[in-house]
């Protein structure tokens, strides 16, 4: 297995976690509210889930992979803002962080 397909299965697999967590977890559904974006925690979800997915099909077509990792990349960027602005420590925004960096590197990779 290549690092390029070892970092989308991480990918995919965190965003899928994630995605399918918040149905379950009043937790998840609270820290949108926390946000002051529980307006628009569903669609934030949904791309998610989509990306997740996009970048599992991206391992054949690789437009798609492009494309998902570049949004998700560009999803956990604006995750780690609104986690700067909510004053969250280092240690809670690790995770958007790494899944910013993940998909970022994901997306140079496959842009060649």
């Amino acid at each position: 297995m290549s690092l390029l397909n070892f970092c989308v299965f991480i990918s995919s697999l965190s965003f899928f976690a994630y995605g399918i967590s918040y149905f379950f977890s009043p937790h998840m559904q609270s820290e949108f509210k926390r946000f002051g974006l529980e307006r628009i925690g569903i669609l934030t979800i949904v791309l998610e889930l989509l990306g997740a997915a996009g970048l599992l099909f991206g391992l054949v077509y690789n437009p798609i992979l492009v494309l998902s990792s570049g949004g998700l990349a560009l999803l956990m960027f604006f995750g780690v803002l609104v986690r700067i602005k909510s004053k969250d420590s280092l240690f809670v925004s690790l995770p958007a962080l790494f899944l910013m960096g993940l998909n970022l590197y994901i997306f140079i990779v496959s842009i060649k």
